[in-house]
């Protein structure tokens, strides 16, 4: 079922881009200089390409939310924490493993004021 909502998510992603990628420019500096030539075929495309855009976008919306709620998770077992990988390497790097050094040998110390 992820899968398949995946899937569809991507479909609709890359329709929702053509579209949009299709549509002219509304307002803005461009419609300043261009003539305002609104013939009734391209104002009902117009209105096609703006109410497949919404669909599209609402259709993105709910499939996204649709995947959240049926995305497979991981369930941790009873001797797991639940930790990453990398925050078990986090972990090792953070506390390394010491030697003991209480009883090693204190070196001798010179003493440089007497000569």
């Amino acid at each position: 079922m992820f899968t398949l909502i995946t899937v569809l998510v991507i479909i609709i992603c890359f329709l929702l881009l053509l579209i949009v990628l299709i549509q002219n420019p509304k307002g803005g500096l461009d419609s300043a200089f261009s003539a305002n030539n609104q013939i009734m075929g391209v104002r009902k495309t117009t209105n096609f390409l703006e109410k497949a855009t919404w669909t599209l976008g609402i259709a993105l919306v709910v499939l996204s939310i649709a995947s959240s709620a049926v995305n497979p998770t991981k369930t941790v077992s009873e001797g797991e924490t639940g930790d990453s990988k990398i925050q078990e390497l986090i972990d090792e790097k953070a506390a390394p493993t010491m030697p003991n050094m209480n009883n090693a040998p204190v070196p001798a110390q010179e003493n440089q004021g007497e000569k």
